[in-house]
């Protein structure tokens, strides 16, 4: 006969056990269904285009995880000044920002190339290239990692135009002007006679409108219509010599980054890549019709030869040069684009 009382005990430890391994589960499920809540800020005014793709990239990042990971955007400035987004995001006041790596170049000599290259890489196609498949995402990560901050992914898009108050019909027009440029722009643009003056995006018509400046680099053609320079400057300059084509990033506070789940470190790299063809796949679409709408403004566009701008490449090359400072892994970034550019057949 079975003593019931040992029956008991039996029974009594089983549901113990059963208990203690539910509550040990528990806390894993929590966690894998716990909701991450980011701010984010972005290098655009609300409303214009590059601002609503960042709206897209949000939403996608909330729709891939199902609700779990949330961004909260913010336009240019919201959150603290453009300029002071880099320490804001590394000193962890915000998770997240869009940036242009080309505003913090004269810190770290590494940035001016992870941006653009002026006269160099012709389509956003080449460039996206150098990042995903010759190791340009590894490199600029290894640039950011010192600052506590994490490169995610760029967004690669076509030209910026020049956006003139004067007349600039060839490259040898540029000496004596005065232009806003940032990151290597800066540099190869001084290197022709350009008086050089850093200004934050949301500066740029209000330098142009007062006549601190001559021209300016600001933004895609359509970008810079919906900001209205088209009422400042009555000359568009094509093709953008000074930034054929242009990369943008999503970077992350590396602490906050670290602590994401696999599954979200993921999804932050699908949707910043859908984001980044989506864009530019738009900009090419709207960039001829675009065009029009300047002219209708009463601006004049102006199309630089390719001949002049093939002249001029030697002497931006030596530009990129020196803009590396002598620093190691600015120098290894450029070589690295140079090899990519003379297999390509962009470089002799």
């Amino acid at each position: 006969m079975v003593n019931t009382n040992v029956q008991r005990r039996n029974i009594l430890k089983s549901t113990l056990a059963g208990a203690a391994a539910a509550a040990t589960a528990l806390p894993m499920v929590a966690r894998a269904q716990a909701t991450v809540t980011w701010r984010m800020q972005a290098l655009w005014d609300g409303g214009t285009t590059p601002q609503k793709f960042e709206e897209k990239f949000v939403a996608r990042v909330a729709e891939l995880t199902g609700g779990r990971f949330k961004i909260n955007l913010f336009a240019a400035g919201q959150i603290v000044p453009a300029a002071q987004a880099f320490d804001a995001v590394r000193g962890g006041a915000f998770e997240m920002m869009k940036t242009f790596d080309g505003y913090e170049a004269g810190k770290i000599p590494a940035f001016a190339f992870t941006s653009t290259i002026p006269f160099g890489f012709a389509e956003s196609d080449e460039y996206e290239a150098w990042f995903y498949e010759k190791g340009g995402l590894d490199l600029a990560r290894q640039a950011y990692a010192p600052a506590g901050l994490h490169y995610i992914a760029p967004t690669v898009y076509g030209q910026e135009p020049l956006h003139s108050k004067v007349p600039v019909r060839k490259i040898a027009d540029l000496a004596g002007k005065k232009g806003r440029f940032v990151g290597l722009a800066s540099s190869v643009m001084g290197a022709f006679g350009v008086s050089v003056t850093p200004l934050p995006t949301g500066e740029v018509y209000s330098a142009l409108d007062k006549g601190v400046i001559d021209m300016a680099d600001r933004g895609d053609l359509t970008a810079n219509f919906e900001a209205g320079l088209a009422e400042v400057a009555k000359f568009v300059i094509v093709p953008g010599f000074h930034q054929p084509t242009t990369a943008t990033a999503y970077v992350a506070n590396r602490a906050a980054y670290d602590k994401l789940p696999a599954e979200f470190k993921a999804v932050l790299a699908v949707a910043a890549r859908e984001i980044s063809a989506s864009l530019r796949q738009h900009i090419l679409v709207n960039d001829s019709l675009v065009l029009a709408k300047y002219q209708a403004k009463g601006c004049e566009i102006i199309r630089f030869s390719a001949a002049d701008i093939a002249a001029a490449r030697p002497k931006a090359m030596a530009a990129w040069r020196a803009a590396t400072k002598g620093d190691a892994l600015a120098t290894k970034i450029l070589d690295s684009q140079v090899a990519f550019m003379k297999d390509l057949g962009l470089l002799s």
